[in-house]
């Protein structure tokens, strides 16, 4: 661990750098404080390097054959659950699977070989869970298991949680949100490991793990991610690959939010990762290592939207965003019309042939994907010497109202201002004409 004066000297230059992203964060006053908000985003990115150009040769489950049924089980055994329309959460064959086999091991220190079979031959058995599998995401977040010592840090906490539960439900998402240590010994960022493989052998039916830190706030409902864009790539990060290629720049990539393939190429990825920590000897020198032809053709290095925005840089432009959007919307019958929530999708074409000319990124006025409140720690009430508590608790707020707006909006109710959390008014009808 660098000391506090370090970590802000480095955030400073990172954000002179790259004002998208801050990436280093204060020093923790405990090893698990704030549950998740990992310290070390240069480690992260450092790690992820190196795990990477170790483990180009294998390619990511692009074949269709895949997710194609071929079992004589194909034939369902008893109706799909209603509930989940498609999925039948009531058939699980008694044919063997990796899950019967003595030796299989969710921790970190068991490792998972021939996983692409393995989750090939499950979702044989599972044929229900095929159609649409290619495209499946599973949301991973979390937080410690005990109470805050910031006397707002369990409501933060509370509020970032159900922002991650709107998206996923609007979006048809799984989410699995951990507040345990799951192995001791990986505390601090490293947590994060065993919780995504816990969720990839729990989930083969999801073809993605999107981890997200439980202080990022998702700020724009209705993007959805570009995930044919990932097509040939394992993992996706935030960052800015002319920083990494040209200038070496750890602080050029940030993991606290990540899209991680679940097949055996991550499992293979996290299991050299979890071997490596910045107490190693060779730590200082995994960043020179690195080049893109050795691993750039297995990460993609998102850098075109907000996939992790950093909140000092976005709070700020939250009410002119707000204004612009009910602007279009004045002159937009289509958006003013009340619709189901399940429906919401169906209207983000019609928001694109207006949001067509906003760009992307620092200086757009489209709504942020996706803020994270880096440098602010809502648990334990820590945050970087360059900017104040409030500073930090106020701009949570606003954040999460400007997305709780977008949600309420379709339950007939909105927060009269973006500071005030309790406040809300009905929203009359053909709002805001």
């Amino acid at each position: 661990m660098v000391s506090t004066p370090q970590l802000a000297q480095t955030q400073t230059s990172y954000t002179s750098m790259a004002p998208n992203k801050q990436n280093c964060r204060s020093k923790f006053s405990s090893i698990f404080s704030d549950g998740f908000l990992f310290a070390g985003g240069s480690i992260v990115a450092l790690l992820v390097v190196w795990a990477f150009w170790s483990f180009m040769t294998t390619s990511p489950n692009t074949d269709p054959s895949f997710f194609t049924p071929t079992s004589k089980k194909s034939t369902l055994e008893t109706p799909a659950d209603p509930v989940s329309p498609g999925f039948n959460l009531r058939y699980d064959p008694p044919d063997q699977t990796f899950y019967d086999d003595p030796d299989l091991g969710y921790t970190m220190e068991k490792p998972i070989k021939n996983w692409d079979e393995k989750r090939r031959q499950w979702l044989k058995l599972h044929p229900s869970f095929i159609p649409g599998a290619e495209k499946r995401v599973m949301m991973v977040s979390g937080s410690q298991s005990t109470p805050c010592k910031n006397p707002i840090g369990d409501h933060l906490l509370l509020r970032f949680f159900k922002n991650k539960v709107d998206y996923c439900r609007i979006h048809g998402y799984d989410i699995f949100y951990n507040n345990i240590l799951l192995q001791p010994k990986m505390w601090s960022f490293w947590a994060k490991m065993p919780a995504v493989k816990a969720a990839m052998i729990a989930h083969p039916e999801s073809e993605w793990i999107w981890w997200v830190d439980s202080d990022a706030a998702f700020t724009d409902m209705d993007f959805t991610l570009p995930l044919d864009r990932y097509k040939a790539h394992n993992f996706v990060v935030h960052g800015w690959e002319k920083l990494i290629y040209e200038q070496q720049s750890w602080t050029s990539i940030n993991a606290g939010v990540f899209l991680i393939r679940n097949c055996q190429w991550s499992m293979d990825l996290m299991e050299a990762w979890a071997k490596m920590g910045p107490q190693s000897p060779d730590y200082d020198k995994w960043g020179e290592i690195y080049e893109k032809e050795k691993w750039g053709n297995k990460i993609y290095v998102e850098g075109e939207y907000y996939f992790e925005g950093y909140w000092v840089e976005i709070v700020g432009s939250l009410d002119n965003i707000t204004d612009k959007y009910l602007g279009i919307e004045k002159g937009e019958p289509r958006l003013r019309r009340r619709h189901a929530e399940r429906v919401s999708e169906s209207y983000v074409k019609v928001w694109e042939e207006h949001l067509k000319d906003a760009g992307y990124g620092r200086y757009s006025w489209r709504r942020p994907f996706i803020t994270h409140f880096t440098g602010c720690q809502p648990c334990s009430g820590d945050h970087n010497q360059m900017y104040s508590g409030e500073t930090c608790f106020d701009a949570m707020q606003k954040a999460l109202n400007f997305a709780d707006n977008q949600v309420l909006r379709k339950y007939g109710y909105m927060h009269k201002d973006l500071l005030g959390s309790s406040s809300v008014f009905p929203v009359p009808f053909d709002f805001p004409a």
